[in-house]
């Protein structure tokens, strides 16, 4: 049977990695696929580069236009990145009636919608496993073994960044400031870590997991985006004494209001296996009606990692190929014509807990003036901590937990919990999920 050829754009990390495992394991992965697989353009800026990656074995140039364009081409590769020239290369490939396989999460989150019907229309496939949390397979999870379920809520570590940062802030009592110095000279953290730290990273990859998990359409703009880099080794340090880590978490849930789509630091009991996942590993739980709770753990970025998720797309290519594009899995898993139009909910309209921590005067009445707001304001204690700071200090900390409460109410209480004049600067709030 005629071989599968493949155009690879962009042959950097990711780009060496499919070529290298392709390679590798091909007998093993023409047995599943039913034919066999090869790269046979490469297109980079970098041409010597590029042959010294493929050892001079396939045709290197440096024009993408000249690999989705050529006729023998079945499927392309885009390992480009952003979404300016790459979104206009896989808008090209498939108008040129090729199959697309890209782990551009930017893209997907950005332009999705846009991609998918020009898809659709032409009967090709656009497959993105790689975008999201590298070697873990939650797109297909989601779009395929999960289709019996009602999914309920998702919660994911999705960026391996910002939980390494975590774990070593929260290890070594260290300051984000410095953690991120030694996560740049590690390799973990980018030179401008922007995306990463600021959770665009981490809300790029949880919209395409919530338009799959309650078929709506892309809509990154409409995300709640919170990073890390105000989070203090104090807040993990009191957090932890309460039983709970912090992590930077992406969660979407379904409500009576709408989808929640929110990315933000979150205190997680300490037992829950979310809450255990360390250094720059991935792991997204979830809860569908049927299955009930589920975890899914691994390696989110990482050359051979993500190689293996374009490989299975481009095996899931190769054996849908042929299909009725009618009767293929449809891109975000629910037909074109059934997507939903359930809002997004705003952040004011949330429900969750919340651990607070305020620097006030030490002495008396304090506390019963914040219980009190708490109280008007209807907002339960889950649990409390007083913190001296040091001997003969004349200020200490009160850390409180909540029980749930909408956060346009908790915002409001805080107001005036910061307007009392025992009280010593802003009032620190970090959200609070059991996923439990």
């Amino acid at each position: 049977m005629k071989s599968i050829k493949v155009g690879l754009l962009g042959i950097g990390t990711v780009g060496s990695g499919t070529f290298n495992v392709l390679k590798r394991n091909q007998q093993e992965i023409a047995a599943r696929a039913g034919r066999a697989i090869e790269i046979t353009m490469v297109a980079d800026l970098d041409i010597e580069r590029a042959k010294k990656l493929t050892h001079d074995e396939v045709a290197i140039v440096d024009d993408a236009n000249l690999v989705i364009n050529h006729p023998d081409i079945d499927i392309v590769i885009e390992l480009i990145g952003g979404y300016g020239i790459a979104k206009d290369l896989v808008l090209k490939a498939i108008a040129n009636g090729k199959h697309v396989v890209t782990a551009n999460k930017a893209l997907i989150a950005t332009h999705g919608n846009e991609i998918f019907k020009a898809a659709q229309k032409k009967g090709v496939i656009v497959a993105f496993e790689a975008a999201v949390a590298g070697g873990i397979p939650i797109i297909k999870v989601l779009r395929e073994g999960l289709t019996a379920n009602s999914i309920q809520w998702i919660a994911g570590i999705i960026n391996g960044t910002t939980n390494f940062i975590l774990t070593e802030m929260r290890d070594k009592g260290l300051d984000f400031g410095v953690v991120l110095k030694e996560a740049q000279r590690l390799g973990y953290a980018e030179a401008d870590p922007t995306f990463d730290i600021e959770g665009v990273d981490a809300a790029q990859k949880l919209t395409i997991m919530a338009s799959i998990a309650f078929g709506i359409p892309v809509q990154l703009s409409k995300a709640h985006v919170e990073g890390i880099t105000k989070l203090q080794a104090t807040d993990i340090r009191y957090a932890e004494q309460l039983g709970y880590r912090i992590k930077l978490l992406g969660i979407t849930k379904r409500t009576a209001g709408g989808i929640e789509l929110r990315v933000h630091p979150t205190l997680i009991p300490s037992a829950r296996l979310l809450a255990n996942v360390e250094g720059a590993m991935n792991a997204v739980q979830l809860r569908g009606d049927a299955i009930g709770d589920t975890l899914y753990y691994g390696k989110g970025a990482g050359s051979e990692p993500t190689a293996s998720a374009v490989i299975a797309d481009l095996v899931d290519i190769t054996r849908l190929a042929t299909a009725d594009p009618e009767h293929r899995v449809p891109h975000l898993a629910f037909q074109p014509n059934a997507m939903a139009d359930t809002p997004i909910m705003p952040m004011a309209e949330i429900t969750t807990s919340y651990y607070l921590r305020m620097h006030v005067a030490d002495q008396p009445g304090v506390l019963a003036d914040v219980a009190l707001i708490l109280a008007d304001s209807s907002i339960s204690i889950d649990a409390m901590l007083q913190k001296k700071l040091a001997i003969g200090e004349t200020r200490t900390d009160i850390i409180i937990l909540t029980q749930q409460i909408q956060e346009k109410n908790i915002e409001a209480a805080i107001a005036k919990i910061e307007a009392l004049a025992t009280v010593v600067g802003a009032v620190i709030k970090i959200r609070l999920e059991e996923l439990g």
